[in-house]
């Protein structure tokens, strides 16, 4: 797998930030090659993109999620392997830093090409760029889903059929039904340490001093 790593500032609260990335189907409006995500429940989504001429589908899965502080996912179904994790860190009042960090398999001629030339690299560094100019011009999130994801409420493979009707909103509980699956299949990146309260050896990392 390649990884790619790349942080970056933006001009508003540490909720702000956070409660926007939660917005998943908006996505589409800062990320590069999303053409659609559609919402399935509180911890899947079904992706559509198109990167250099080649149309994906597949299904991710929230396997750490934690309120200003991270969200963490891997695809657990489709032609896309990735997994990864975004970090928020509040700096002040008004300011956060947010990290994303990705491991991803390239798949085929096209898309393996496009990874020796640093592609996903730049990629990445632009979806963060866009994210930030989105957030900073509207001031506020478009919505916010304040629930939290455990590592042991990883259940593998998306549900079928229609998606949930309820937006992610603030505040509400999450109702977790299914057996837990594994939680372990999310990058670990060289030269990181483990501040959180589950100890060393855990992703992802809180991003406190």
């Amino acid at each position: 797998m390649s990884t790619v790593e790349k942080t970056i500032d933006v001009d508003v609260p540490v909720r702000s930030a956070y409660d926007q990335w939660t917005q998943f189907e908006e996505f589409p409006r800062f990320m590069e090659g999303v053409e659609e995500v559609r919402q399935v429940d509180d911890r899947h989504c079904h992706w559509r993109t198109k990167v250099a001429g080649v149309r994906r589908e597949f299904d991710t899965e929230i396997v750490d999620q934690l309120p200003d502080e991270r969200v963490a996912w891997r695809t657990v179904g489709g032609e896309v392997r990735q997994k990864g994790v975004v970090t928020f860190q509040s700096l002040d009042e008004g300011h956060t830093r947010v990290r994303l960090a990705m491991e991803v398999e390239p798949e085929g001629v096209v898309e393996k090409t496009g990874d020796a030339l640093g592609i996903l690299d730049l990629r990445v560094k632009g979806d963060l760029k866009r994210f930030k100019g989105f957030i900073e011009e509207r001031g506020q999130a478009t919505g916010g889903w304040r629930g939290r994801v455990s590592p042991s409420d990883a259940t593998g493979p998306a549900p079928t059929g229609t998606p949930t009707d309820a937006p992610r909103t603030t505040g509400g509980t999450m109702g977790l039904t299914g057996p837990a699956g594994p939680a372990d299949d999310v990058p670990v990146i060289p030269g990181q340490a483990d501040r959180s309260s589950r100890g060393a050896g855990a992703w992802p990392p809180a991003d406190r001093p």
